[in-house]
């Protein structure tokens, strides 16, 4: 867990490509290299500042990794122009205060992303691997930049399994990404291993 001490902490919010979600990024990490999705209070028993998010009645899920933080709200009448400013000033403020925002010793199976687990407990086959690498070097650093994560789960005669997560869930363009940016990109770079990338988020 990070020394979450007392420092000016600048943060800003962008818009995502998923109009239900908000990105808010500081000027500093927040999270270790693990990554954070909560969908409810039960999850985010390891989050103090997801907890406090979630005091919002609009706030659907909160997603945490590196420097920033997603939140989803939910589908209703409200609208993020109506309350962005205010969240964002909260969450400045907490972070400026020297709110904790993982804390690891509440961790359970629950809170952490079982994509981040998928991909540690087991060793990728050689295409896997390749898949994977080509991800992490062109794909993911787009996607993160949209507020989202996105990671190989499994790879099987020609379908390439992925799990979309943070803004990318839902997103109403994942499709599109999935097909003409992901699915192009693997199908260039390994022709005869690929047929299909599909999204898995259960």
């Amino acid at each position: 867990m990070l020394n979450m001490t007392k420092v000016p902490t600048s943060l800003y919010s962008e818009a995502t490509p998923n109009p239900r979600v908000i990105k808010f990024t500081a000027n500093r990490i927040l999270v270790d290299q693990n990554i954070y999705e909560f969908n409810n209070k039960a999850e985010a028993i390891a989050s103090p500042l997801a907890l406090e998010l979630f005091s919002f009645p609009f706030v659907e899920s909160v997603f945490i990794s590196n420097n920033f933080i997603s939140v989803t709200k939910k589908d209703n009448n409200i609208e993020w122009s109506d309350i962005v400013l205010e969240m964002r000033e909260f969450i400045r403020d907490y972070l400026v205060d020297g709110g904790v925002v993982i804390n690891e010793n509440a961790l359970t199976k629950k809170s952490i992303s079982i994509t981040q687990k998928e991909e540690t407990k087991r060793e990728f086959t050689s295409i896997e691997k390749k898949i994977a690498d080509l991800l992490d070097e062109y794909v993911k650093p787009a996607v993160e930049q949209d507020g989202g994560f996105i990671s190989l789960k499994n790879y099987d005669k020609g379908i390439v399994t992925v799990s979309l997560q943070g803004a990318c869930s839902g997103c109403p363009s994942s499709t599109m990404t999935l097909k003409s940016g992901i699915e192009g990109l693997l199908k260039r770079e390994m022709p005869n291993e690929i047929i299909e990338v599909i999204a898995d988020n259960d």
